[in-house]
């Protein structure tokens, strides 16, 4: 029996966990009687996952070129992740010239998410180099 491509691991736990928060997440505020899709909710799901996983590609596929440099790599990808945010979703949430605790948490929920998933991988994918 092989064993599971680490890229392909890591999209599959990314799918699953993200689409797990996604639906709680959802079930949450539509049970608190709040709009279920409002605080661009899918689109930040989507940006975090599709940035997590590019960046696991890109250490994974370089992780033995840039061996001593991984652990700055890491950084520079949640340094990439901020500057989306700043980009695509904080001129939407600062429209109304604050930030609400339910817009924080339709980025912050995703990002935190993949950010776990991306350290635990990026852990194991480190191990195996020494």
């Amino acid at each position: 029996m092989s064993k599971i491509n680490p890229i392909a691991q890591f999209i599959i736990v990314t799918l699953v966990l993200l689409g797990v928060t996604f639906f709680v997440h959802t079930t949450i505020l539509q049970s608190n009687g709040l709009p279920k899709y409002d605080n661009l909710i899918i689109k930040s799901y989507l940006v975090n996952g599709v940035l997590a996983a590019l960046i696991y590609v890109l250490l994974f596929s370089f992780r033995k070129k840039l061996k001593n440099q991984i652990g700055f790599l890491f950084i520079a990808g949640s340094f990439l992740k901020f500057i989306v945010f700043f980009i695509v979703f904080y001129p939407v949430y600062k429209v109304d010239s604050e930030m609400s605790r339910l817009e924080f948490a339709a980025f912050f929920a995703p990002y935190a998410i993949s950010l776990i998933i991306e350290t635990i991988f990026m852990s194991k994918m480190l191990k195996k180099l020494e």
